[in-house]
This record gives C-alpha cells, sequence and structure tokens, in this order.
C-alpha cells in the first residue's frame, strides 16, 4: 500500500521569483495565490503564505462593494480583490462587509475556496 510522509503544516509554499519580491507583495501560482512575508531576491528560494486574514486593496466606487462570505478574486491586471471571476484568480472569502466607498477588504485565503 503506497504511504504519506507529512512534510510541513502548508501554511508556506516555496518560491523562487523571476524578478525581486518585497514583503506584501500578492503572488499567483498558477490558481494560488499567496502573499511573501519577506523581501526575496530574484531567482532565490523563498516562500509565500497561502492562509490566514489579510488585509487587500479593493476598488471604491459605485457597485464596488462585497458582502462578508462572497468568494473574492485577485485581479493581478488592478492590483485588487474584486468578485470578478472573469480573468481573475480566487483567492478566498470576504471575511466582513467591504462598502463601495472601502478601499481595503479583509480575505481569509483558501487555497481550496473552488472546492
Amino acid at each position: 500500500m503506497a504511504t504519506a510522509t507529512f512534510y510541513h503544516e502548508g501554511h508556506y509554499i516555496d518560491y523562487t521569483p523571476s524578478g525581486d519580491v518585497d514583503a506584501g507583495d500578492v503572488i499567483v501560482q498558477s490558481t494560488l495565490v499567496g502573499v511573501a512575508t519577506e523581501d526575496i531576491d530574484s531567482g532565490v528560494l523563498g516562500a509565500i503564505r497561502i492562509d490566514g486574514v489579510w488585509k487587500f486593496p479593493k476598488s471604491s466606487g459605485t457597485s464596488s462593494a462585497i458582502d462578508a462570505g462572497d468568494k473574492v478574486y485577485w485581479d493581478a491586471d488592478n492590483g485588487v480583490m474584486t468578485e470578478t471571476a472573469d480573468s481573475n484568480t480566487l483567492a478566498g472569502i470576504c471575511l466582513e462587509d467591504a462598502g463601495d466607498s472601502d478601499t481595503t477588504i479583509k480575505v481569509l485565503l483558501t487555497p481550496n475556496a473552488a472546492a
């Protein structure tokens, strides 16, 4: 029978950037959204956090409100969280209502949010 061996808790995953990364940068790897918690130099193995509660930028203005419990997606082109799935990457769940005038949103990063 095949067996598995525990590797680590899974809060972080290895990441080697092709350019310098600053702490706080949002990183998308295929269908996974994470955040760099430390600076990582180009070509150097580092790690990104793929869980936890984070404050992310959010667009403000008419019809930009997001309700607690809604799925949110990282819009890498505009550097904001959104409810729009099209060409954006599922990141997690909004934890508290964010109104039209709010410029940040609290998100629980959930790697399995699509499940």
